[in-house]
């Protein structure tokens, strides 16, 4: 068998001078690895302990993950009578996850390391009506911006959060293909162009998701065993993490709360329609129209928009039109979580958004809805609070997204040995398909005058 750099290892090339590693060894470097990627391990004693494997094993597991740069056994613990153990630890900075999240009047830019933590972020004013084609120019010169300032970057995955449900189809592992979630997205690939253009494997996921994600493992929800994530603006959406997991649903369609029907007197619509920023919005409008909100009417006359913040503010003044507009905001979006808490018999709820985060009506009346249209087992230590993340929950939720998923038993099964998640079959088929498109289109993916 040769040893030189072009040797094969399981169909992957492996590095000069590298010891062969059979296929069945591919499991056991996957369990270890994220034992002590999870911190249930932190000691070659401890790794022989959880995966009942002899100490030969382990010893030869740990050499392979320590060639490929995942751990590191650079640590002495603590002494207990005898030789200060070893300690394994994840090699979290061993590569990067660049993240996005794409807002109706914003746009994130993010890096994180492959534990999902943050390491710098950037936020913009955008307009997601904006060509689909303009919005990708902007993503890769954020984005290679960002990789600049990495002293060595080596690029594991790219994860966005984006307004609209993303359909499931099927993409367990990543992203293989750009579903039409905006208008105008099923017409440019913007997953294909963000591969073409960085050599790694994507992921796109609802805001509501990603949010729900960076409230649970960076924000409120640590340590939660079940929570349930509610955000409020123009468009209203819930998302559920169950055992620290995401719930996605059959379709990735979970938490479509704003389609609820909801009834306020003779007045019928859904939850969106008839408790979110735009509908607070309007009915302030109307309050300083007709002269029942002095401090809206003193907004109106000076020329100003008439926003759901300045709803929030005016209510926070004491002007008592506006507080009825939140209350009454606040006890729709209630009733509607109370029906799912019920079901769910969630931890804690989360309520995020800037309506939320920054009025205490809104908040204070939902929680009424909520404790009082839930069941006593429900509600007995039910915490319903704001959200502790604001804008960064969603950048912190995309990184979590994709460390999850790249270091997932059935996706780091079929790259653990090249040491790299560009190595997985499914990734190079998507490449080479990406290639063969643009050998076609004459080096080029985007259609003309998107």
């Amino acid at each position: 068998m040769p040893t030189t750099a072009t040797a094969q290892t399981d169909g992957y090339p492996r590095r000069k001078g590298r010891p062969r590693v059979s296929e069945t060894a591919a499991p056991s470097l996957v369990d270890i690895l994220n034992l002590v990627r999870t911190e249930q391990a932190t000691t070659r004693q401890e790794i022989e302990r959880h995966s009942e494997l002899g100490r030969a094993v382990v010893a030869d597991r740990l050499g392979t993950l320590g060639e490929l740069g995942l751990i590191d056994e650079s640590e002495l613990g603590t002494a207990t009578g005898g030789r200060a153990p070893r300690l394994v630890r994840f090699a979290a900075d061993r590569g990067r996850i660049l993240v996005a999240t794409l807002d109706q009047t914003a746009i994130g830019v993010g890096v994180a390391d492959l534990a999902g933590s943050l390491l710098m972020e950037h936020h913009e004013a955008a307009e997601l009506t904006q060509p689909v084609s303009a919005l990708a120019e902007r993503l890769i010169t954020l984005f290679r911006w960002i990789l600049e300032r990495q002293a060595d970057p080596q690029l594991y995955g790219i994860s966005i959060s984006v307004p609209g449900a993303v359909p499931d189809g099927g993409e367990a592992l990543f992203q293989r293909s750009t579903p039409g979630v905006l208008p105008g997205w099923e017409s440019f690939p913007l997953v294909e162009t963000l591969i073409a253009a960085f050599d790694a494997p994507v992921w796109l996921r609802s805001s509501v998701e990603t949010m729900t994600m960076g409230e649970l493992h960076a924000g409120a929800g640590g340590g939660r065993n079940t929570m349930l994530f509610v955000k409020v603006g123009k468009r209203i959406g819930a998302g559920l993490a169950n055992d620290g997991a995401l719930f996605r649903g059959a379709q990735g369609a979970v938490g479509l709360i704003g389609s609820v029907p909801v009834t306020v007197g003779d007045r019928t619509g859904t939850l969106e329609a008839m408790a979110g920023s735009d509908h607070i919005a309007q009915d302030g409008k109307v309050a300083a129209e007709h002269g029942a909100s002095p401090i809206l009417a003193e907004h109106m006359r000076r020329g100003s928009e008439i926003t759901a913040l300045e709803v929030a503010q005016a209510a926070q003044m004491g002007d008592a039109a506006a507080i009825d507009i939140l209350a009454q905001s606040g006890r729709l979006i209630g009733q509607v979580v109370a029906t799912l808490a019920n079901m769910l018999n969630p931890a804690l709820i989360v309520l995020s958004g800037s309506i939320a985060q920054t009025n205490d009506i809104l908040l204070a009346a939902a929680r009424e809805a909520i404790y009082g249209a839930c069941h006593p087992l429900v509600s007995r230590d039910l915490q319903i609070i704001r959200s502790q993340m604001g804008s960064s929950s969603g950048l912190v939720g995309a990184a979590i997204v994709a460390t999850e998923s790249l270091f997932a038993p059935a996706m780091l099964r079929d790259w653990i040995m090249a040491g790299r998640p560009q190595a997985h079959p499914l990734f190079q088929q998507v490449k080479d398909e990406i290639a063969r498109r643009k050998t076609m289109e004459g080096n080029s993916l985007r259609p003309p005058d998107v």
